[in-house]
């Protein structure tokens, strides 16, 4: 999803009219250092991988707050044809201002699902958060649009069931989102919004993203560098990861449910023994 500022010129004054670009393309920023990027970076000894902006071209452009917890992953999912049920249930959960939010106007059930059935796995990107009950607690939709054959820019959107908020994961997944256009040759991000939808545009202006306000609507545009080796690792880390967590979760969920079965059946017992007092 990067690479040199004038080798993608051209492309982006094609793409002008589909985004509604009216700036310079030097107006727009690099994508941050994801924090998973940055630990690889360390773990292999170098802190510019080739193909990469040094740390002096990054700075002032994303503030990582959380630098000093590196080595802590939230398991990020790539969901597939499997999880429409589980991706149906979660924006079902979402209220009608959430639902407003997100889809731009106040979305009916037949419209979620309606949406959800219309998902393309094949073309796509969809992330998702899980709890400790495997219930998706946010998911992000990343959408290509083709341009000659190949994702000449992708669009994002969000949501994150109100138990959830204020933990970032947001902008955890706008981040692996980024990283995994990147990674598939996309040059440009955007997310269309309501103006009001001011969590999601805050993650956009945090990572470097310039934004244009259109009446009631608001749209961010953020430019990516071209994939490189630390990218492409931390995707593959980030993958690995969170399937190998989801399992744990699994299995220890089916442990706990085990469990409490075989607990409630001791107490049925119990209670219908000859001198219990049931």
């Amino acid at each position: 999803m990067r690479r040199g500022k004038g080798r993608h010129g051209k492309a982006f004054v094609r793409l002008e009219s589909l985004v509604r670009v009216r700036v310079s393309i030097g107006q727009y920023r690099e994508n941050p250092y994801i924090r998973t990027m940055k630990l690889i970076e360390k773990i292999l000894g170098s802190e510019n991988l080739p193909g990469q902006p040094s740390p002096q071209d990054a700075a002032g452009v994303f503030d990582d707050r959380q630098d000093t917890s590196l080595a802590v992953l939230v398991p990020i999912r790539s969901l597939g044809e499997k999880h429409r049920a589980q991706i149906a249930g979660h924006l079902l959960e979402l209220d009608a201002n959430d639902r407003y939010l997100r889809f731009g106007f106040v979305a009916t059930d037949d419209h979620i699902e309606r949406y959800v059935a219309g998902l393309d796995f094949e073309r796509d990107e969809i992330l998702g958060i899980s709890n400790r009950k495997l219930a998706l607690i946010a998911v992000a939709h990343l959408a290509f649009v083709d341009g000659n054959g190949q994702p000449a820019c992708a669009e994002f959107g969000v949501s994150v069931v109100k138990a959830a908020r204020g933990r970032g994961f947001g902008a955890l997944l706008f981040e692996r989102a980024a990283m995994d256009a990147r990674n598939k040759g996309v040059a440009l991000m955007f997310i269309h919004a309501l103006s009001e939808n001011t969590a999601m545009l805050r993650i956009a202006r945090n990572a470097g993203a310039l934004i244009e306000r259109i009446g009631s609507d608001a749209e961010a545009f953020l430019r990516l560098a071209p994939a490189s080796f630390g990218s492409r690792m931390t995707e593959i880390v980030e993958d690995h990861y969170a399937h190998v967590d989801y399992r744990l979760q699994a299995q220890s969920k089916q442990l706990h449910d085990f469990l409490s079965t075989l607990k409630s059946l001791n107490r049925n017992w119990t209670a219908s023994k000859p001198g219990s007092g049931a």
